[in-house]
């Protein structure tokens, strides 16, 4: 079936199955695969995505179902000749990725939710993060990196 969105910027048109993810269209077809796939359940937060500016896991979103959205992954994050965006650099500066394979559901929830809380205090922050799970960091770096990108982003 045909899926039409606009993915990082840019208009995309493919030939899906009926029952595909937008996970595995994402990594499979686009090979866009800074998205991981870790519970394909939703409930560990690795591949989340933004859809039409919204934070969704995308292990457990029907392809179809956003045709003729916009999509956002992680590698759209950074600017167009590779330089991070502010929560990716607070990212590095803190100390916030250790293993790195929680970190692009990290980054695409602590987006979403900012872009709506630009200056958001630590409570807010766990509670945005609740749906993403880190094995390494122990989360306060992740609160750090956030907090740190917040203070940095002209208001």
């Amino acid at each position: 079936m045909e899926l039409r969105l606009t993915v990082n910027g840019v208009a995309r048109v493919l030939d899906v199955r009926p029952h595909a993810t937008l996970l595995g269209v994402l990594r499979d077809s686009l090979f866009l695969t800074g998205t991981k796939r870790g519970c394909d359940e939703g409930e560990c937060g690795a591949c989340t995505v933004l859809v039409d500016g919204s934070a969704v896991d995308s292990c457990i979103v029907a392809a179809l179902s956003v045709n003729g959205s916009r999509v956002d992954t992680v590698e759209g994050l950074a600017g167009r000749y590779g330089d991070l965006d502010g929560l990716q650099r607070g990212f590095v500066q803190t100390g916030a990725v250790q293993c790195g394979f929680c970190t692009p559901g990290f980054l695409m929830t602590l987006t979403a939710f900012m872009s709506e809380n630009p200056d958001p205090n630590a409570d807010e922050l766990r509670t945005a993060i609740a749906g993403n799970i880190c094995r390494c960091t122990g989360y306060s770096q992740i609160i750090e990196a956030a907090r740190s990108a917040a203070a940095n982003t002209p208001k």
